[in-house]
């Protein structure tokens, strides 16, 4: 398993992670996802490890708590082999200060993980969201006083715009406060937004980009095809409208291309499509979800092969949309103003 910086930080992280938002399923949103026990969860953590993945994602708002609990007792035994990764900043409770980024939410999430997850310490605390209504500066000084108290060992964020993150880095700088090392992001071949003004930052700024939901919310499994009803165990019966937006011709046409691909290689839709992604610029590591074993071990072996420049280019032309203003604009002076993909 290849290992990478995250992004301007010592630590390394293998390229490929397993996300826990399949464990549990305490709610009918996060049962759509799965729900593995504590037996399941133990023999697919132990799958992981096998094959080099000692990296584990979870959140608090993942089944109220639950993913957190059942990963914590997955790793008994075991903590101080892996890295975890869990969030804060969704509402876990109905009161005003149960959300957010204030000192006062985000010190009780942090204490209230650690006991769910059974560890004194987290290796990467992400705040799972912007909060517009807490000034970064509170927000910052709360997760280094976190980091400096050993309970965390590194901060990252989580579906921020360009400026939420650069301002959050500026603030860090001015104040000698711990600095985002990770930026978790929406990025895939059917959502390459990411592409537009996060990546380049990222290259600009050191952020190593942690991708979630590489399968574009279950869509690049190899069961949706042209012309054919959702698979009956589709998660996207029940949680599209919570999902990224994708138009069906262009989800047909990226899969087509995805379809000639798996033919060339032998491989599966899935492992192509995590595949090209571990092959993008700012990618430290690309989360993966698996209802079962079956699942795993197929999202595992996307890893280490890789595409030819011609797989990616067929894959590169499938997928690229115009991007939005003021990107458009900006590719029309990209000899002064250079993206790292082309777009």
């Amino acid at each position: 398993m290849e290992f990478r910086q995250l992004g301007r930080s010592g630590l390394k992280v293998p390229v490929l992670c397993f996300g826990t938002g399949t464990f549990g399923g305490g709610t009918d949103f996060f049962r759509a996802w799965g729900s593995s026990d504590v037996a399941e969860a133990s023999r697919l953590v132990s799958i992981c490890m096998e094959a080099g993945v000692n990296f584990f994602d979870t959140a608090d708002v993942y089944s109220n708590g639950l993913s957190e609990e059942i990963l914590g007792k997955a790793l008994e035994g075991r903590r101080h082999d892996v890295l975890i990764s869990t969030k804060a900043t969704f509402p876990m409770g109905k009161g005003p200060n149960d959300l957010g980024s204030s000192r006062h939410h985000l010190v009780a999430a942090c204490e209230a993980s650690l006991r769910r997850l059974g560890t004194d310490y987290i290796d990467i605390y992400h705040l799972h969201g912007f909060d517009a209504l807490t000034p970064v500066e509170e927000a910052l000084s709360t997760l280094n006083r976190l980091i400096e108290s050993g309970k965390v060992r590194y901060i990252a964020c989580s579906n921020f715009s360009g400026w939420h993150l650069m301002k959050s880095l500026a603030a860090s700088e001015r104040y000698g406060w711990a600095r985002y090392v990770g930026h978790q992001v929406y990025y895939s071949l059917i959502g390459r937004e990411y592409e537009w003004e996060l990546m380049p930052l990222a290259l600009d700024q050191g952020v190593g980009a942690l991708i979630w939901s590489p399968l574009g919310w279950g869509r690049l499994t190899g069961k949706i095809q042209r012309g054919q009803p959702l698979p009956s165990t589709s998660r996207l019966h029940q949680t599209t409208e919570q999902g990224p937006p994708v138009a069906d011709e262009y989800l047909y046409e990226v899969v087509d291309s995805l379809d000639q691909v798996a033919a060339e290689t032998g491989k599966t839709v899935p492992q192509i499509a995590l595949n090209w992604l571990l092959r993008r610029p700012t990618v430290s590591s690309v989360i993966i979800g698996a209802r079962n074993e079956e699942q795993l071990r197929q999202n595992l072996a996307a890893e280490p092969w890789s595409l030819s420049p011609e797989q990616i280019s067929k894959l590169d032309q499938a997928s690229q949309r115009r991007a939005i203003y003021p990107y458009w604009h900006q590719q029309q002076f990209a000899a002064r103003n250079p993206f790292p993909v082309i777009l």
